[in-house]
């Protein structure tokens, strides 16, 4: 048997008009109907809006929450399994949901609040950088107060995170092919979200975590991971820490790892993956029409 990861994006992947196509679905109706109770909105009516709308992060993390999750969820109905999975900051949610850490609805909650935490933290800046010295880059940010590596994607392309004028600083020494700043409220997986980490620990602390029914690559530390209390540590810890997705591609392999199936919308991660870890067989699940039979 061939061994399988499933990873699951986060924000930045969202579409217009994604999970729509579930709708013909009972079960997925369900859980649509089911997310509205608990969020006081409509996902598809937010997947329906502009794309402005959709990419709040109020909005857009619950909605790729719902979305990834249905879709995962009807893979494990037609038969197929895991054997590790993995996501990409908010993704990670979806990987511990599918791994039986916690209940859906319980997911959902903690994503709704996390989002809510997340969009109120403004003050801060994130930047892409894509094409750079990382010898050269580490030093900078190491010279350089209030900012961080946030996203280490791939060889070849990161995100900082820090107040604006710490960020600036780091672009303006850094050579690069492009540097694009990115759209977010806040200076995400930095020290400046620490407040809000602060306030989302309190209700992680009330939850009760299952052991995970296969092994989980985290964010802050892609080592395979069972152990409720350590995923939950681990989880604890991602809203001020790094992603440290270059080095999950690199784990998936050396996990005896031979495909990665991307559930959700767009290719980011199958994409981030080919670069670090190129002999993978890579798979996309974005829709209804890509689900396997």
């Amino acid at each position: 048997m061939t061994k399988t990861a499933w990873v699951f994006p986060g924000q930045g992947s969202q579409t217009v008009g994604m999970g729509l196509d579930l709708l013909d679905i009972p079960s997925a109706q369900e859980k649509f109907a089911e997310a509205e109770a608990i969020l006081g909105w409509s996902v598809t009516e937010i997947c329906q809006s502009d794309a402005e709308n959709l990419s709040r992060t109020l909005y857009t993390q619950p909605s790729l929450y719902v979305v990834e999750s249905i879709l995962a969820d009807i893979v494990q109905e037609r038969g197929h399994q895991p054997d590790l999975v993995a996501g990409h900051s908010l993704g990670e949610y979806i990987a511990l949901y599918i791994a039986g850490v916690f209940d859906w609805s319980v997911g959902l909650r903690l994503v709704k609040r996390r989002a809510e935490l997340m969009e109120s933290a403004a003050g801060g800046m994130m930047a892409a950088l894509m094409n750079f010295d990382r010898e050269q880059l580490e030093t900078v940010i190491s010279q350089t107060p209030d900012v961080v590596l946030a996203n280490d994607n791939s060889p070849a392309q990161v995100v900082i995170s820090g107040t604006p004028e710490a960020v600036q600083t780091v672009i303006s020494q850094v050579k690069a092919k492009r540097a694009i700043p990115l759209k977010t409220s806040g200076a995400f997986h930095s020290p400046l979200m620490a407040p809000a980490a602060a306030e989302f620990q309190e209700i992680l602390e009330t939850l009760q975590f299952q052991p995970a029914v296969v092994p989980v690559l985290s964010n802050v530390d892609p080592v395979p991971e069972v152990d409720a209390e350590i995923l939950k540590q681990r989880l604890n810890k991602q809203m001020t820490g790094s992603v440290r997705w270059r080095e999950i591609s690199l784990q998936l392999p050396i996990n005896g790892i031979e495909r990665v199936v991307e559930i959700g919308p767009g290719n980011v991660l199958t994409g981030l993956i080919k670069r670090t870890s190129p002999d993978l067989k890579l798979q996309n699940i974005r829709n209804v029409a890509e689900l396997p039979i």
